[in-house]
């Protein structure tokens, strides 16, 4: 009798979809040439290492001690306050970003400050050897002689090393280079990121070690693999930057042990990168005094206040229909304020193109952004400048009133301390400012900030 042969589906190694027969396009995640085939034994993960960790019998809420988990401080205050205070041991942190922006460099570093100071580290890297390594921190100047580096792809490999060395902090570059030989698939395929993602948070747990683990992204800049690999972790950070520009933005997008959104900045020098202290001062270092169609907004980046500089330029269309462009600004609130002030406040903008740019590469999408870059558009519609020592905050509703935003005295002081002399909040805003070194301005509607600010 003839055997029966095995029946075979394909799976996409991008999202996870899965179909009974080959398509060269996924109708999931819609990417190409991504399905692979398998059979439903080989596409069935089984394997023991991802069943539950913890054995205890349920607890009441009362009963469980409440102990204070002391943090693994860094020695770099840009990192540590993006964590929430440090890392907390036991923890699974992943960090993405583009390729070449530095995840790598920053781990490095990391592993260095912590092994100086005679923590037990271990870096494994499944995309260089531990001769390529050393040359890299050689390169930096990075003083990482008491760092243990592991050089394999193998998972149950890399599992024993982890076992047997039982380090403070683990770095493993990255998670996609991972191989599980007990499921089926290439490497960085869904369901080797999704085995090697479930142990190593299983050694986190179990040997209460901290655990970083860099992810590559996808072209559209999202970490590669199933979106359950980010519920999975207990802190997502990406590293942001422009290609052509020093500066990094390191920004937490998920904390189970501190604030969301926070953000840390550093620049990237022949040394790895180094911390920038004050954010404010170097989004503002360059901004033209008389410029039209620029001005300085007070933004809230997870705990920080931070001041920057919002530029929109206005000009005629040379088409039929309008042009609209953003950098670092969300195009649909930039559309939407203009449609706001067209109607509102009887600027003719319909004919106009307009170009919208936050300076120093630093993504701006709170909405008490909203007011600055109203001003910005109506600065350069009326090709007048706003005052150097003016800032707004304050977000914008259809009707065009300004509608009260949080942590306002926060945002003041910081404003003061930068050297404003005025600052635009929304009227319903309770303040407790008692400085008399910034002149603290509520208004009710933009008609009413056009009116003071370029006196019409």
């Amino acid at each position: 009798m003839a055997k029966k042969k095995a029946r075979t589906i394909y799976l996409c190694d991008q999202c996870g979809y899965e179909s009974p027969k080959w398509m060269g396009k996924c109708p999931n995640c819609g990417e190409w040439d991504a399905l692979k085939a398998f059979t439903p034994q080989e596409a069935t993960i089984t394997s023991s290492k991802s069943i539950s960790r913890y054995n205890s019998r349920p607890q009441a809420m009362k009963e469980i001690s409440g102990q204070e988990v002391e943090r693994l401080t860094t020695e770099n205050k840009e990192l540590d306050r993006v964590l929430g205070g440090g890392l907390v041991p036991g923890s699974l942190v992943l960090i993405g970003g583009d390729p070449g922006i530095g995840k790598s460099t920053l781990l490095l570093q990391v592993a260095a400050q912590m092994a100086n100071r005679g923590e037990k580290v271990l870096y494994v890297s499944g995309e260089e050897s531990e001769h390529q390594i050393k040359l890299r921190a050689e390169r930096m100047a990075v003083s990482s002689q008491e760092v243990l580096v592991y050089s394999d792809s193998q998972l149950d490999r890399v599992v024993q090393v982890v076992e047997s060395v039982q380090p403070k902090l683990l770095i493993v570059d990255s998670i996609q280079t991972m191989q599980d030989p007990d499921v089926a698939g290439m490497q960085g395929s869904v369901s080797n990121v999704r085995e090697a993602t479930a142990s190593f948070m299983k050694l986190a747990k179990s040997l209460n070690v901290a655990t970083f683990i860099v992810g590559h992204v996808t072209k559209e800049g999202n970490i590669a693999g199933p979106r359950m690999l980010e519920h999975m972790v207990d802190t997502v950070l990406y590293l942001e930057g422009e290609k052509f520009q020093s500066f990094r933005i390191l920004r937490s997008v998920k904390n189970r042990f501190g604030a969301t959104n926070e953000i840390g900045v550093f620049e990237m020098t022949s040394q790895g990168l180094t911390e920038v202290t004050n954010p404010s001062g170097l989004f503002l270092d360059e901004r033209l005094a008389e410029a039209s169609g620029s001005a300085v907004a007070v933004s809230l980046e997870g705990s920080r206040p931070i001041l920057s500089e919002v530029q929109c330029l206005v000009t005629p269309t040379a088409f039929g229909n309008a042009r609209r462009t953003t950098s670092g600004i969300n195009l649909n609130k930039a559309t939407l304020l203009m449609a706001v002030l067209e109607k509102r406040a009887g600027l003719f903008l319909q004919n106009q193109d307009a170009y919208f740019k936050s300076t120093g590469g630093l993504r701006l999408d709170e909405p008490a952004i909203d007011l600055a870059i109203a001003m910005s558009i109506v600065s350069s519609y009326y090709d007048q400048e706003t005052k150097e020592t003016d800032c707004f905050v304050g977000e914008i509703g259809l009707a065009g009133e300004i509608r009260q935003v949080n942590r306002i005295d926060e945002r003041i002081y910081e404003a003061e301390k930068l050297g404003f002399k005025r600052i635009f909040v929304p009227q319903n805003n309770r303040f407790q400012n008692k400085s008399t070194s910034i002149e603290v301005l509520p208004v009710r509607t933009v008609n009413q900030v056009i009116r003071q600010v370029f006196k019409r």
